[in-house]
């Protein structure tokens, strides 16, 4: 644990790039930095969801929960944390959740680009059923407004396969994304269903995906070890 995780804030991402813990400024416990977010104030005084870990400027760090950072926001611990006059938005909550599903496109779409995208239900079957040799799936991804049908079916076929296919059984179902997110990440229309195949890119979207699912769903300890291990 870094000498410094039992501080309120960091002393800014460049210099504290090794630390793999923080405190939490609401509960104050200390977790691993992937169970966090960074939070700094902007230029113009206003407190910003740093989802990356890259803007400047000391940072208060926050378990990644709706609740906490609703918490946060009624206790006034930005301005408390900061020392100073910060302007937070009465949606910091939401414009937080927003960041995050937009950090999980971003990984997709650079996923995507790497060529360890497959998308569209008959594609993504073939994949399950036969997959070219040497070729690894990491996960199924569901839009969360897509017919309840067409998923049912693959998910199926995930299950049945996990029997012949040890591998599968360890596959996560990924559904935190809407049909248009998905169509933005992926540069293409009605986007119900992909797989991802196995990459440092994939790697990326899954971790990011386990971040925005514990924020919305993690209320205690123990939902957000479960969170953390299924991303549907």
């Amino acid at each position: 644990m870094l000498a410094g995780a039992c501080s309120d804030l960091d002393s800014g991402p460049r210099t504290e790039r090794s630390a793999t813990e923080r405190m939490c400024a609401v509960s104050r416990q200390v977790r691993p930095i992937d169970e966090l977010i960074r939070f700094v104030v902007s230029p113009d005084g206003e407190v910003v969801a740093d989802v990356k870990r890259r803007l400047p400027g000391r940072g208060l760090w926050l378990s990644a929960s709706r609740r906490v950072v609703a918490e946060a926001l009624r206790r006034h611990q930005f301005g408390r944390g900061f020392k100073r006059d910060v302007r937070v938005a009465p949606t910091l909550v939401e414009d937080t959740e927003g960041l995050l599903a937009r950090n999980v496109s971003d990984a997709l779409a650079i996923a995507a680009k790497a060529g360890q995208v497959i998308s569209g239900f008959a594609k993504v079957e073939a994949a399950l059923q036969a997959r070219p040799k040497g070729t690894r799936i990491a996960a199924l991804i569901h839009a969360s407004d897509g017919a309840a049908d067409g998923i049912r079916k693959l998910d199926a076929l995930l299950r049945q396969n996990a029997g012949i296919r040890g591998d599968f059984s360890e596959i996560p179902i990924v559904t935190i994304l809407t049909t248009a997110e998905l169509d933005l990440a992926l540069g293409r229309a009605n986007v119900i269903h992909a797989a991802l195949l196995a990459g440092p890119a994939s790697r990326t979207f899954l971790s990011r995906s386990q971040t925005l699912v514990r924020y919305r769903l993690a209320d205690a300890d123990k939902t957000a070890e479960t969170a953390a291990g299924n991303t549907k």
